[in-house]
């Protein structure tokens, strides 16, 4: 058995001393994961292989936009017709007004009327 010392391992949970007795093929296991992250890190090093996430190629899209599951699907669709359903009940001339300024992009920035320059 091999002692070892988490506050090594996970420096943001123990912050101090904190040594446990681990089997040699626990041992062993840690020490291939740091080597591979030490590989790792060499060879990103070596090859220059910082990635922006705007370089175009498709790396920001898999990061930021997930398949949506068909809970998602649901969800969206039966918010959109809620919203439909409210719209539908206001006054039509405020009906208009809010599809035209929220769905249009009509006047999105200034949605009062203009100051008549008479003064």
């Amino acid at each position: 058995m091999k002692k070892i010392n988490l506050r090594e391992l996970y420096r943001d949970v123990y912050t101090t001393d904190f040594f446990v007795d681990v089997t040699e093929e626990v041992m062993e296991t840690i020490r291939a994961a740091e080597r591979a992250e030490a590989a790792y890190e060499r060879k990103m090093y070596r090859y220059k292989a910082q990635y922006s996430l705007d370089c175009e190629n498709g790396i920001e899209n898999a990061v930021l936009l997930k398949p949506q599951t068909p809970e998602i699907v649901l969800e969206e669709k039966q918010f959109q017709e809620q919203v439909y359903a409210a719209v539908m009940r206001l006054p039509e001339k405020q009906a208009k007004r809010i599809y035209e300024t929220r769905f249009l992009a009509v006047g999105k920035t200034d949605i009062s009327p203009p100051i008549s320059e008479s003064i």
